[in-house]
């Protein structure tokens, strides 16, 4: 199985995950900026949300890029019950 968020030919996979993360490391810098500046608390938990959310998009985006490419090539292998026993096992960890 590949062991990477970049497979054979993923540069745009690669580079939407990268801007994705950059944008989630955006809103935690502003989360970390709120609590050093006592922000109100509410605004703090707002801008966490964000991150929480821009991350699960990040988590679902190489999920899918994982599933497209290293799960079917496990699966053209002959290994679909390792490739479902490893994918199984992060969503259990949601």
């Amino acid at each position: 199985m590949y062991t990477n968020v970049n497979p054979p030919g993923g540069d745009t996979k690669m580079n939407t995950t990268l801007h994705r993360l950059k944008i989630a490391r955006g809103h935690l810098d502003k989360v970390i900026d709120m609590v050093t500046k006592n922000a109100y608390c509410i605004d703090v938990v707002h801008q966490s949300i964000a991150v929480q959310s821009a991350l699960k998009k990040i988590d679902e985006l190489i999920l899918e890029n994982h599933l497209k490419t290293c799960v079917a090539d496990s699966i053209k292998k002959g290994e679909a019950n390792d490739a479902i026993k490893e994918v199984m096992e992060v969503l259990k960890k949601k």
